[in-house]
């Protein structure tokens, strides 16, 4: 489920899998992806991704109103992070509650996605920063409103990794974020994050948790 429908295709058509054009904020078009998957078969894991947002400090230089960050810039981060993965959530859950349980009392598995940012925003990332740990804060209660469904929910706060924006940065800064990660002194790969990803859905003891995968990297305010 994505917006890009050339690239969720080509992905779709890599895994042998269906892709939907979605718009998470949207709850009809939710729904149609989520039918679509239990078209296929019992909806038991969902892991969300989409997110992102601009960069802006609180207020300006000059001291103009006009300067101050744009407000909906901020809510519209909000809404696509926040409001988005919950929505999503709400939706797939709904679904995974009528499916038969297994041994446990389970019926499925979400892993939502936040970032580092959630706890060490830098400057410039109010908007990002309050995104992130608004996921990182329901993930929790979440797992308890689910919890006699037989639904467990975590979320994974990435560090520093090979996304897209991060490539398209110059060699030099890409480097320099490289460099600042303890060890391994690199940047995150996308497997890496997969790994975690599928780990959390399959293991039936992880639940209400949040887990960074960064290196050890500590984010400076710049």
């Amino acid at each position: 489920m994505d917006l890009q429908e050339e690239r969720g295709a080509g992905v779709a058509a890599e895994l042998k899998g269906t892709f939907v054009r979605a718009d998470v904020t949207s709850e009809d078009a939710v729904v149609a992806a989520v039918e679509a998957a239990v078209a296929q078969a019992p909806l038991r894991g969902l892991v969300n991704c989409a997110g992102g947002g601009t960069g802006g400090r609180t207020i300006g230089r000059d001291g103009a109103y006009a300067s101050a960050h744009p407000l909906d810039r901020f809510a519209a981060t909000l809404a696509l992070n926040v409001v988005g993965t919950f929505n999503v959530i709400r939706l797939a859950a709904t679904a995974m509650s009528r499916n038969e349980p297994d041994a446990d009392g389970g019926r499925g598995a979400i892993v939502n996605t936040a970032s580092v940012a959630a706890f060490e925003g830098q400057v410039g990332q109010a908007a990002y920063a309050a995104a992130k740990s608004g996921i990182v804060g329901m993930t929790l209660p979440i797992a308890r409103d689910l919890a006699p469904a037989g639904i467990r929910v975590n979320t994974i706060a990435p560090g520093t990794f090979e996304t897209p924006p991060m490539l398209a940065m110059p060699d030099g800064a890409r480097a320099a974020l490289a460099a600042s990660v303890p060890f391994p002194r690199r940047l995150g790969r996308p497997a890496e994050f997969a790994a975690l990803a599928a780990h959390l859905l399959v293991n039936p003891y992880v639940n209400g948790e949040t887990v960074r995968i960064d290196g050890g990297i500590r984010m400076q305010p710049k």
